[in-house]
């Protein structure tokens, strides 16, 4: 992709899922990546690019000192921020009778609260930068079709989910005269440890098998595929693209089939 080689980038959740692939998927391009997660430290993500150009901290995304301390060392170490990819992210929710007011709260912070902070103070650090090829810098979060459509069960992560697309809309509008885009991936259901997890817990078999057939690929997406998404959206390829929720999703949101593809004999190879 055009215009990720030698730009820093600062990757939230980049121990695991979505965002480990995303910091791999930078690396190769030639970025310079910050890591930050919740764990105490992560490796190194797999990829070609050069060992000199990756670096972690530790974050809770949910704490405006710890995010301000994240963007800090980005700068520090790099000199200023080109792009940030907010990844971090936790699943919960239940029907809304069931929820417990701190179970709510803590998808919240994490999921939209956390979004909140994480692009506050890293536009703030890019407002003060100079123009490089008409631009300050690129914002992505990683919202998904939970914020675009509803899900049994969704509440709480649903409704973070669909604070962080108009959020991203909003930041798109307030900043892009100041050369500084910003967009949203919306994933599918994606084969990641926290979807192992849920789809672990028992009773889940057949909600797995039909959320998969809702997939019109027939399959979860995988990390990677996410991490091209929001690597394009960073990209200078994406230049005039902002304000927008990338539907990433194996056709899950295209419409219902109820099985006529079958009758029709469509399905499957």
């Amino acid at each position: 992709m055009r215009g990720l080689t030698g730009k820093s980038v600062i990757v939230t959740g980049a121990s695991s899922g979505i965002g480990r692939a995303t910091a791999a998927r930078l690396l190769e391009e030639g970025a310079q990546v910050l890591g930050a997660d919740l764990s105490p430290s992560a490796d190194r993500p797999a990829s070609d690019g050069s060992s000199d150009a990756w670096a972690f901290i530790r974050v809770d995304v949910s704490d405006e000192s710890s995010v301000a301390a994240m963007v800090a060392e980005g700068v520090s170490l790099f000199g200023r921020i080109d792009g940030v990819v907010n990844a971090a992210g936790v699943a919960g929710g239940g029907a809304v009778h069931m929820v417990d007011a701190a179970e709510w709260r803590r998808v919240i912070d994490v999921n939209l609260f956390g979004t909140f902070l994480v692009a506050k103070h890293v536009i703030t650090q890019m407002l003060g930068q100079e123009l490089v090829d008409g631009a300050r810098g690129s914002v992505v979060t990683i919202a998904s079709i939970e914020g675009i459509e509803g899900t049994a069960g969704g509440s709480a992560y649903s409704a973070s989910k669909g604070g962080v697309v108009i959020l991203t809309k909003n930041m798109a509008i307030d900043y892009a005269g100041r050369g500084i885009r910003v967009n949203s991936v919306c994933p599918g259901f994606i084969d990641t440890p926290m979807t192992a997890n849920i789809f672990g817990l028992d009773g889940m078999e057949t909600p797995r098998h039909d959320i998969i057939k809702e997939h019109k690929l027939g399959r979860f997406g995988e990390p990677e595929e996410i991490a091209s998404a929001a690597c394009f959206l960073l990209s200078s390829d994406a230049s005039f693209v902002t304000g927008h929720s990338l539907i990433v999703d194996g056709g899950y949101t295209a419409g219902r089939d109820h099985g006529v593809t079958e009758m029709l004999g469509l399905a499957g190879p």
